[in-house]
């Protein structure tokens, strides 16, 4: 049904698809605009290419080849994400290095001499031996492979993982998933598919070239993927397809039209769609199906998991901690041990430095003066998921969620760190405390596992952060106003969860607050911090009625 030419162009077409899945993964799922797949893909193509140029395409010889098209960009990924994803760094840094990597490889291309045929490229070395159908039907299958294994990932627990990363990088860390770890492995892992596809074109086409690793080729993928639809996984390969063959077609009629369209059908679809073709189409499909999906019951089993344990020993030992902004000091000598079953509330006027001093408890790459020990362990240049390791959960003043998934994902990944999620599916069971279970119950989320989270109230979405964080079975929780907001039969539930978790449990909770009729109704001791210093430590009738806090809030309000 083909002719010659289009079974050529469309050969490449399904591989170049193959690679836009790959962009997908990393750009719609994950939030990482990258333009690097190109030389990923490139740096497979010349692995081959060299090989079977240099050293023969023997049989020995081409597995050699296919093994190096793998592992070289795999090597070179590792590198990438070492350099693009640290602690601290943003989407917009992994851009840039993505931007110059392509060129770096290029350039590295060009000045290989007759190893890689510098500008030339390499072009007449053996192959498989298949016919053009058969390099066909190869590409048309891997491109299946490709896009039908993303399609299963990204449908599963572990695929979650990416989702979450992109919409709240933070909370995964405060859940104890380092997302630069796993911005770091995809990277790995997608340059090892981008190097295979490589291989694959090099046998297919029979000539690799400086333009296969280039930052232009790189772009190109981009556009394909906002195209056809990103974040789809199908919109990506339809786009590919669909427009590097009419690319191929039209451009030798049309060879500088042709790019215009291109261009401004790029502009358009960015500003009227920005999810592209596939997008507009699966917004459409959910609004039909919008009555039938909120009517279907979840079926979710939720065992009780094991306690906090308890002790006599401070789950938390803060000695003279200090923290400045430049000459500002906002913390200065604080000194503080909370031990199991304390409900400790730290209360102070606005810039008393309560938000601060939870920041420098929960992530030790802030820098501080001082020592802080969760656990028995000071946490001193530790990231907040190495301390969430050791027993410590951090719930956010303003819910810390995942708004694209629903309840039940945001649950799972709560449970990630401790139950490995599965690559292939989603689990047919929740396993969560029976604190967390409480929580569901008292707050209705139970009957709302289904929900998306961007459809939740705010208390709702309140009671789900701190669900997430007792999910996590932590020996000590932060807590940073968790009544913000509520009504007062919600901030009465907020109030009975806390009590059962310290009182019943033995965890350890402190508590940032200001609403004292609250901290007098729950606190086993009440700390006062104000101008960056403790001022005030002891019972909740020594320090709630105390003339010092009154003098304290009064001062706060008359300034």
């Amino acid at each position: 049904m083909l002719d010659t030419f289009s079974v050529n162009v469309l050969t490449r077409s399904l591989l170049y698809a193959a690679l836009a899945v790959t962009v997908d993964l990393l750009w719609g799922f994950t939030g990482i605009l990258t333009f690097g797949q190109a030389a990923f893909f490139g740096a497979g193509a010349y692995a081959t290419a060299i090989v079977l140029t240099h050293l023969g395409s023997s049989p020995a010889w081409v597995l050699a080849a296919l093994a190096l098209s793998v592992l070289v960009p795999m090597a070179l990924g590792a590198l990438v994400g070492w350099l693009s994803f640290h602690h601290g760094s943003t989407p917009l840094y992994a851009s840039v290095i993505s931007l110059v990597f392509p060129i770096v490889v290029t350039q590295l291309v060009y000045s290989g001499g007759e190893w890689t045929g510098s500008s030339s490229g390499l072009v007449g070395y053996d192959t498989l031996p298949l016919d053009l159908p058969g390099f066909f039907r190869l590409a048309g299958i891997f491109a299946v492979l490709v896009a039908l294994g993303a399609w299963v990932f990204v449908r599963s627990d572990a695929g979650k993982l990416l989702v979450a990363v992109r919409d709240n990088d933070a909370r995964c860390s405060y859940l104890g998933i380092s997302p630069t770890r796993v911005s770091a492995l995809l990277t790995v892992a997608l340059a090892g598919v981008a190097g295979l596809t490589g291989f694959l074109f090099a046998q297919a086409s029979g000539v690799v070239a400086p333009e296969n690793t280039g930052f232009l080729f790189g772009t190109e993928l981009v556009i394909w993927v906002a195209l056809g639809g990103r974040g789809t996984v199908l919109g990506p390969v339809l786009g590919a397809v669909a427009i590097d063959y009419a690319g191929a077609t039209l451009s030798g009629d049309l060879p500088f039209l042709w790019q215009l369209i291109l261009g401004s059908a790029f502009v358009v679809v960015i500003i009227l769609l920005p999810d592209g073709l596939a997008g507009a189409i699966r917004r459409g499909w959910t609004r039909v199906n919008a009555r039938r999906d909120a009517a279907a019951p979840a079926v979710v089993a939720l065992p009780a998991a094991g306690a906090a344990a308890g002790g006599a020993e401070p789950l938390l030992v803060v000695t003279g901690l200090g923290k400045r902004y430049g000459s500002l000091s906002v913390l200065d000598g604080i000194d503080l041990a909370v031990r199991p079953g304390e409900l400790v509330s730290l209360v102070g006027p606005n810039g008393a430095g309560k938000t601060t001093l939870m920041r420098c408890l929960s992530d030790g790459t802030e820098p501080y003066q001082g020592s802080v020990q969760v656990a028995g362990r000071n946490t001193r240049g530790m990231t907040p998921e190495r301390i969430v390791a050791l027993g410590l959960g951090r719930k956010f003043q303003v819910a810390s969620v995942f708004d694209s998934l629903s309840v039940a994902d945001c649950l799972r990944l709560a449970r990630a760190a401790r139950d490995r999620p599965s690559p292939l599916g989603a689990a047919a069971t929740l396993r969560l405390p029976a604190a967390s279970l409480d929580i569901l119950r008292l707050t209705g989320l139970d009957t709302a596992l289904v929900t998306p989270v961007r459809l939740l109230s705010h208390g709702q979405r309140q009671a789900l952060e701190l669900a997430m964080v007792v999910a996590l079975e932590p020996k000590l929780i932060l807590l940073d106003e968790p009544t913000a907001g509520l009504t007062k039969a919600e901030r009465t539930t907020i109030g009975t969860i806390l009590r059962r978790l310290t009182a019943d449990l033995g965890c350890a909770a402190v508590l940032v607050e200001h609403d004292l009729d609250f901290v007098r109704e729950i606190s086993t001791r009440v700390v006062v911090l104000h101008g960056g210093r403790l001022v005030l430590d002891g019972t909740v009738a020594e320090v709630v009625d105390s003339d010092l806090v009154r003098a304290v809030y009064a001062g706060a309000a008359h300034a």
